[in-house]
């Protein structure tokens, strides 16, 4: 039976990328060894490095005076290393979700922030609007996508302080604008690779003010200056990540990403909207196109679990939602062929047809 993995992270990836690193894996470059074992300083893993990043810049149409970095520790590493590295008095923070809660907690400890606006009142199923940015913070930090409760941002917000993103969960879904941020970063095992690395890019000039002593490892100066290379990489994400950028230039770029992801996305909507037995959790103008969220109606509750059990029967993988939110989650990150979504909306058909 045909598996179809709707599971939020680590998650799908293209099965082009899957088979070049289980051949790299095997036998990498023709060196008869392993890409888990040559060392990261040889021109052969050098050169992946480097096509890894000169892709992130096509792809991403990124600037001149930007650098590309790919570092470890996850996403939530860069919760304390962007303050560490830019926060000099005060920066300004959006709230929407677990993530962007836990990246306030960590800058509270570098200076001033600024939370200014939060959907936590209802359960971050929104998108706050309406708020104002100090023009004097440091930078303005949002979350463009939020995994667990199914909102994201569709476009770049347009404040005076340059803007820090989190953007794990969305990147390369859509065309940003980059020229807007001075900072991005990306924990890599949503829509760009395995778990064990992270991206991020940076303008480089906001790395002049903060004059705090940074340890090397927490330092983007240090990781630039030595190309990401300052300690070993996590060589076998980066060859993933390379593979699934040249599978994505092969399909469209961002732009063909991103007419797929809206296609993708109305459609399972709405199914969701029809169907008698489920509704979504998400204000309508803040759905994720990456993270469609949803739950029983309220006579149909005790519904749930038989309902898993069925999807699965049916070869859907990871639909539980998040605890914090119960229910549904269909991650449909750029990886997931057209043809998955439809297998979830007929088997939520048929499971709506024997109740």
């Amino acid at each position: 039976m045909k598996k179809h993995n709707f599971s939020a992270g680590p998650s799908i990836l293209p099965r082009e990328a899957i088979e070049a690193t289980a051949q790299a894996v095997l036998d990498f470059n023709n060196s008869g060894l392993s890409v888990m074992e040559v060392s990261h300083r040889g021109k052969d893993f050098d050169a992946v490095m480097q096509e890894a990043r000169e892709l992130v810049k096509e792809l991403l149409s990124v600037p001149e005076g930007y650098s590309v970095l790919f570092l470890g520790g996850g996403a939530s590493m860069q919760f304390c290393m962007v303050p560490y590295n830019l926060l000099e008095k005060k920066a300004a923070y959006l709230n929407t979700g677990t993530w962007a809660s836990k990246a306030i907690k960590e800058a509270r400890g570098f200076g001033e922030v600024v939370e200014v606006a939060s959907s936590k009142d209802a359960n971050f199923s929104y998108i706050p609007k309406n708020y104002t940015v100090p023009d004097d913070a440091d930078y303005f930090h949002i979350t463009t996508n939020n995994t667990i409760f199914g909102t994201e941002l569709s476009e770049d917000p347009k404040v005076k302080p340059y803007l820090v993103a989190d953007m794990s969960s969305d990147i390369f879904s859509r065309p940003v604008d980059i020229s807007r941020y001075g900072l991005i970063y990306a924990g890599a095992q949503k829509n760009l690779s395995c778990a064990g690395v992270t991206l991020v890019i940076v303008r480089d000039d906001v790395l002049v003010k903060v004059p705090r002593y940074i340890p090397s490892m927490l330092s983007y100066k240090i990781h630039i200056e030595n190309g990401s290379m300052y300690n070993t990489p996590p060589c076998l994400p980066v060859y993933t990540a390379l593979q699934t950028m040249k599978w994505l230039k092969a399909n469209g770029g961002v732009t063909g990403a991103q007419k797929r992801n809206k296609a993708k996305a109305e459609i399972l909507y709405k199914e969701i909207e029809r169907n008698k037995l489920f509704k979504g959790t998400a204000a309508t103008e803040d759905r994720s196109l990456m993270n469609v969220c949803f739950v029983m109606n309220e006579e149909y509750q005790a519904l749930e679990k038989d309902f898993l059990d069925f999807a699965q029967s049916r070869g859907m993988v990871g639909l539980k939602g998040h605890r914090s939110v119960g229910g549904f989650r269909a991650s449909i990150y750029n990886a997931m062929p057209v043809e998955s979504v439809q297998a979830l909306i007929d088997t939520m058909k048929e499971f709506e047809s024997k109740h």
